[in-house]
This record gives C-alpha cells, sequence and structure tokens, in this order.
C-alpha cells in the first residue's frame, strides 16, 4: 500500500461518491451521447455533479473520464481528443473538489475483450498509458480502475496506471454466475485480490453489478484475499426498466443500513455506483456517524 493512502485512511474509513451518468443525464446527457464529451461542451455541468458530491459529504471524488480511452472515444470520432478530455475532466473535479475533497480519476474497461481476439494486449496497455498520463497532467490525485472483467486488462490497466507515480485503486464487477460473485469472464473475487495486488494496485475492490447487500460477502472474501485496503461502490439494486427509463429501487436509507456490514467486513471506501446520487452519500455519512466506533 502506497503511503498516501495509508495516511489517507489513517482516521477511518473514507466516503467516495456516486452515480455520474445518471446525474449527467438529469442535467441534458441524450440517450446516446457520449458522456466523457461534456468534459468539452458542458464542463459547468460536468462541475455541478462533482460539487454536489463534494456538499453532500464525499471525501473522494471521481471524474468524467470512465469510457475515455482511445479505443472507445473512437465510437463517437473523438479519438483524437482523448488527451484534453482527460485533462480537463481531471481539472474539472479538481476545482469542485478544492480543499474538501480528493480527486481519484476514473478508468473504465475498453469495451473490447482480449478473450474475443477484438483487440491485443499492447493496445490495450497503449491506450491506457495514453489515458492514465493525461488524467494525472490534469491533477488526479490517485486512479481508480473500475467495472473491469477481464483480469488481463485490469492488470494491464494498473501497469498503465502506475506509470503516472500516482495511487491506483483496481475494481473488477462481480454479477455473473449462480451467486453473482464472478465477473462476466469467471474470475472470482479471490483470483482477482491476488493477481491484482500482486501487479501492483494500492488498493482493491468491486463496483457495479449488483445491489449492496451481495457485496458484504464479496468484500469479505476480497478481505480474506488481500492486505490492501477495500474499495466498495455498489449499485442501489438492480435497474428496472420504466419505458425507456432505469428505475433503482433502493432508497439511500435502505443502502446505509447494510454500511455496518461491510465496513465490519473490511470496506475501507465505501460510495455507491449506478442508481445512487448524493442523498446516498449524506445517507453513508449519518450512518457513519451514529457508529462512531466504525471509524477507529
Amino acid at each position: 500500500m502506497s503511503r498516501f493512502i495509508d495516511e489517507l485512511l489513517s482516521g477511518g474509513p473514507i466516503v467516495t461518491d456516486g452515480a455520474w451518468g445518471t446525474q449527467l443525464q438529469a442535467r441534458g446527457l441524450e440517450v446516446g451521447e457520449c458522456p466523457d464529451s461534456w468534459n468539452l461542451l458542458h464542463p459547468e455541468r460536468v462541475e455541478e455533479v462533482a460539487r454536489a458530491y463534494v456538499q453532500a459529504g464525499s471525501q473522494v471524488i471521481l471524474t468524467n473520464t470512465f469510457g475515455s480511452n482511445r479505443l472507445i472515444l473512437e465510437r463517437s470520432g473523438l479519438g483524437e481528443q482523448v488527451a484534453e478530455i482527460n485533462r480537463i475532466g481531471a481539472e474539472v473535479s479538481k476545482r469542485a473538489a478544492g480543499a474538501e475533497a480528493l480527486v481519484f480519476a476514473s478508468m473504465g474497461p475498453s469495451g473490447k475483450m482480449l478473450l474475443a481476439e477484438e483487440v491485443t494486449e499492447g493496445e490495450l496497455l497503449k491506450a491506457f498509458v495514453e489515458q492514465a498520463t493525461a488524467l494525472a497532467e490534469g491533477g488526479a490525485d490517485a486512479i481508480v480502475i473500475e467495472t473491469m472483467s477481464e483480469l488481463t486488462e485490469a492488470k494491464l490497466a494498473v501497469q498503465a496506471a502506475k506509470e503516472t507515480g500516482l495511487s491506483v485503486v483496481a475494481c473488477m464487477v462481480y454479477d455473473c454466475g449462480s451467486k453473482k460473485d464472478r465477473t462476466m469472464t469467471g474470475v472470482t473475487p479471490e483470483e482477482a485480490a491476488k493477481a491484482l495486488t500482486e501487479a501492483g494496485a494500492d488498493v482493491i475492490g468491486a463496483n457495479c453489478g449488483q445491489g449492496i447487500e451481495g457485496f458484504v460477502s464479496i468484500c469479505a472474501r476480497l478481505r480474506a484475499a488481500t492486505p490492501l485496503p477495500l474499495w466498495i461502490k455498489p449499485n442501489a439494486g438492480l435497474p428496472e426498466m420504466v419505458g425507456d427509463k432505469a428505475v433503482y429501487r433502493t432508497t439511500p436509507e435502505e443502502f446505509a443500513g447494510t454500511i455496518p456490514a461491510l465496513l465490519e467486513a473490511g470496506a475501507r471506501f465505501i460510495g455507491g455506483c449506478c442508481g445512487t446520487d448524493p442523498n446516498f452519500i449524506r445517507a453513508i455519512q449519518g450512518a457513519l456517524a451514529r457508529s462512531p466506533a466504525i471509524r477507529e
């Protein structure tokens, strides 16, 4: 674990942020529109999302760069603007964070599968190095690799992010198998924790895929497989389609009710993924305030 992460956690568990996509949609992002393009087109609205999480109590916020690697941006004709989109994405979140929060820049998957031979390891590494470098130049305090399903891709992203000298969080998404405890490619929490620890990640985690209740056992299994701190960001349940809109039924209060169990299972960074918003962050902070011993 890096000294930066060790010092950050010295005061107890850290509250991160919630979903970004739905918050951008609430501010006018159209279905099918590239969210990352808003770093160029509407940076003030992106900053509104970041600032809303800081005001809600997030001690760490992410960036609007989840899909800002070249392989994804090329789909929207933005391949030549990778550096600018990532740099501005980091700058926008840093501006919103001010002195109240830290910025862990988001790096998501490439959208291409190594197992299907849609991309090579060399192409992935190059794309991730390009993105990570720009995020560091934008002032990110650390990098979060999230929603990964292929272990090799996650390891390549860790390698690329580590080249910046920043601390790195590495997360997989567990939403498959009869117990929803494997990634889409069959990776277990134990396998991921071991491999990503060996790859040099400073924090190991899980995000997305399912509601918070399912994360308790995943968190405990990660805890048993690595000595590193754990980063946990569950969804607000699974979405239900109402017309053309995804609706998440879990309330902030229900979400926060599982926080003590997650922390007992070993989580050190807690936030939300799909379907969560600033109200969920307030609820998490409330749960911690009601259980001060958890912060020790």
